[in-house]
């Protein structure tokens, strides 16, 4: 089968599959599958690991099984041998999910799939549910059309969005068990709808909880306002730290200063994907893609204080806040969070009492993008995207398993695409996917499996 007619055959097996695709991604994103016990019930992780390995098991998978990793929560494997001789891939995604923030604020509810606008909303419907369906679309296609050509290895984690590291502990516990020729992370995304797109770096990730206590209890504002310590402005002080005044990302003893040499991100297109408001700067010196790459960054996530709905004339005994610190390739995650909590530590304001611990890291990524899968995977992208080059860019946020993979089985290629683009708002209200981008991304898929297993056979 030629290279054109393989393509007409499994884009029309994948089309064919879009109506069902969408009922089943509707089935897996009314999980409300948050892996944080404190926010929604365990049981709806376990109801969406059932589901995915329902599917697999639908599939022909054999050792279908969820995994419990370390951290309580399940991620689900299964393999699927392939012919005599033949690669084994390995595809990755996730369906736990973030939160859905402020529930009220969704156009549609977060946990039922709403086509509107030529899309589909839904929390994890891009990040990472569509992703599992990608896989699945890419599978069924090549076994309508000839049958699946590599040996596949599927996993799919119960907890990446929380940084707890289950599934890395997993598999440095069972080395052999995800063992690949190359692995398709199915977790990043294009640059924009329509641009295949590549991720060849991503940064790493380290959470650090910071606290700050002055006083015994709350005090009368007015009693003892303005010579009892607030821990609330002392936090806020312990926090203002991190930044410089044009905004950079400032740790002590971290550097900052690493520059990007792939695809340029114009600041203009930044600011749409962004949608910075207008007369606002950004932030930081260098390139956009130098600054969401190649550089460190620091972002308050959360705070613990009064809300101002309820508030009372009050001087802080106590506050703590979260703070997540992005680091490029080349710096150790350990090693920063370390710097970070002494950063933090270093900075208490009066004499105020601060700890600061590190709760979540994952490692940074950089990928060979001379290998023959990349080679295999720009090939497919250009046939399925009508003639559109393949762009290799970097990411800023991180998927920790990566760097675990690469350090188990260095002689893995390992490929990072997705559904997500500028328009997914992946994260925040309003989460979306574009049906088209996960179609011709399904196709991609199988088409790269094609194209990879004749290019290790042949």
């Amino acid at each position: 089968m030629g290279h054109s007619t393989e393509h007409a055959a499994i884009a029309a097996a994948v089309g064919a599959l879009m109506p069902r695709a969408r009922t089943e991604l509707a089935e897996l994103v009314a999980f409300r599958s948050v892996a944080d016990p404190a926010q929604f019930p365990p049981e709806e992780c376990r109801a969406a690991a059932e589901w995915v390995a329902a599917a697999l098991r639908a599939e022909g998978f054999a050792d279908v099984a969820p995994l419990d990793t370390p951290d309580g929560t399940a991620s689900v494997y299964g393999h699927l041998p392939g012919p005599e001789g033949a690669p084994t891939v390995l595809l990755y995604a996730h369906y736990d999910v973030q939160p859905p923030l402020d529930e009220a604020a969704w156009t549609s509810p977060p946990f039922e799939l709403t086509a509107r606008d030529g899309r589909w909303y839904g929390r994890g419907a891009a990040d990472c549910k569509g992703g599992v369906l990608m896989h699945l679309l890419a599978l069924r296609a090549l076994r309508e059309t000839g049958g699946v050509p590599v040996g596949v290895k599927v996993i799919v984690e119960g907890s990446e969005e929380q940084g707890t590291g289950g599934l890395e502990r997993y598999a440095e516990a069972h080395p052999g068990l995800l063992a690949a020729d190359a692995v398709v992370i199915g977790d990043a995304g294009n640059a924009r709808a329509g641009q295949p797109t590549v991720t060849a770096m991503l940064r790493g990730m380290v959470l650090v909880r910071v606290q700050v206590d002055t006083l015994a209890g709350n005090l009368h504002s007015g009693a003892f306002g303005g010579v009892a310590p607030d821990a609330l402005a002392a936090l806020v002080r312990v926090l203002g730290s991190l930044h410089a005044e044009d905004g950079s990302t400032t740790v002590d003893g971290l550097a900052a200063d690493g520059v990007w040499e792939g695809a340029a991100y114009p600041d203009e297109v930044f600011r749409e994907d962004a949608g910075v408001l207008d007369g606002v700067r950004l932030i930081g010196s260098g390139t956009v893609a130098d600054r969401v790459w190649a550089r460190p960054s620091a972002t308050v996530l959360g705070i613990d204080c009064p809300p101002v709905v309820g508030a009372t004339p009050s001087v802080q005994a106590s506050a703590r806040a979260l703070v997540s610190l992005r680091v490029p390739p080349g710096v150790e995650a350990g090693a920063a969070g370390r710097l970070l909590a002494d950063h933090l530590r270093s900075r208490a304001p009066w004499g105020a009492r601060v700890t600061a611990e590190v709760a979540g890291e994952g490692q940074p990524f950089r990928a060979d993008t001379a290998s023959p899968a990349y080679t295999a995977m720009a090939g497919a992208m250009r046939e399925a995207y009508d003639g559109a080059e393949m762009a290799v860019v970097g990411q800023g946020g991180s998927i920790p398993l990566t760097n675990t993979l690469a350090g188990l089985y260095p002689d893995a290629e390992i490929l990072l695409i997705g559904l997500s683009e500028p328009a997914a708002r992946i994260h925040a209200v309003d989460e979306s996917v574009s049906p088209e981008e996960l179609e011709r991304m399904s196709v991609t898929e199988a088409l790269f499996l094609r194209r990879y297993a004749a290019a290790r056979q042949g």
